[in-house]
């Protein structure tokens, strides 16, 4: 059984409140499912890398998170140079006080139906929530089921898990950032460090990683006081267009009451 190293990181940056709820795991095993989908993909065990030490550069991030990274690829698709970029932007190369208090290296914020551990952080807004997790592969494999359970990240799979570029612009489009230089700070660091070689890598081993299959489900939204367009799209994952279309809708006013047609993913 796999030994999760937990070290209670001390941050100058106060956090409002530390565990909610209950906790998403307490540890990983091979035996144990990470989560419920019929194609789970195990975690492997933990090599020793992610005992709590101070991570001082860039590369010293990248040589501790490569290899789950191109773990994620094998299992979920996304292209391990994406996943190691957005980990370092989103992480501050792993020195954040988010990552210091969550092991959260994507800044993924709680979101509907989360039910897992949370903590409040300063980040658009004041003391948003945030998901907590108990170890850093958490974050990735929470990171992988994030992007391909949400249909406004669908079309990144059909492009090739090689095409990087591709990537960091439809993850700007699809709405993971609101910076506008978001692609381009991804770009820059795939190739400042030649992280498409772990796409390549990856290729190379035989893993014809091909867009993960989805099943949507229609639902109906009874507008509250207080909904805007925005609001739903962020509660459903669709983007405003999509909602839009679907309630053949020329204008974005809302009334109380009004029923909407909202696509999911089925789990």
């Amino acid at each position: 059984m796999l030994l999760v190293f937990l070290a209670a990181c001390k941050s100058n940056k106060r956090v409002v409140s530390s565990t909610h709820k209950k906790p998403v795991v307490t540890t990983i095993n091979k035996s144990s499912d990470v989560n419920t989908s019929k194609d789970v993909y195990l975690l492997p065990e933990d090599s020793g890398k992610f005992i709590d030490f101070p991570i001082n550069s860039v590369q010293e991030y990248i040589d501790t998170f490569s290899e789950i990274a191109q773990f994620e690829m094998k299992a979920y698709g996304i292209p391990a140079s994406i996943t190691l970029a957005q980990g370092i932007l989103e992480s501050g190369y792993g020195r954040s006080a988010l990552v210091k208090k969550t092991n959260n290296h994507f800044g993924i914020k709680c979101h509907t139906g989360w039910e897992g551990e949370y903590d409040f952080h300063d980040d658009d807004e004041k003391g948003e929530c945030f998901r907590k997790y108990n170890h850093p592969m958490y974050s990735f494999r929470d990171h992988s089921i994030f992007l391909t359970s949400r249909a406004r990240y669908a079309f990144l799979f059909d492009l090739r898990n090689d095409d990087y570029r591709g990537w960091a612009h439809g993850l700007k489009e699809a709405g993971y950032a609101t910076d506008k230089k978001y692609p381009s700070k991804l770009i820059s660091y795939i190739e400042q460090y030649q992280l498409h070689k772990y796409d390549k890598i990856v290729q190379d081993q035989g893993y014809a990683v091909t867009k993960v299959p989805k099943e949507y489900e229609y639902k109906t939204h009874i507008v509250e006081k207080g909904d805007t367009l925005y609001s739903i799209s962020r509660t459903y994952f669709v983007s405003v267009d999509e909602l839009m279309k679907m309630n053949n809708m020329n204008s974005s006013n809302l009334a109380v009451g009004q029923k909407l047609i909202v696509k999911s993913v089925k789990k």
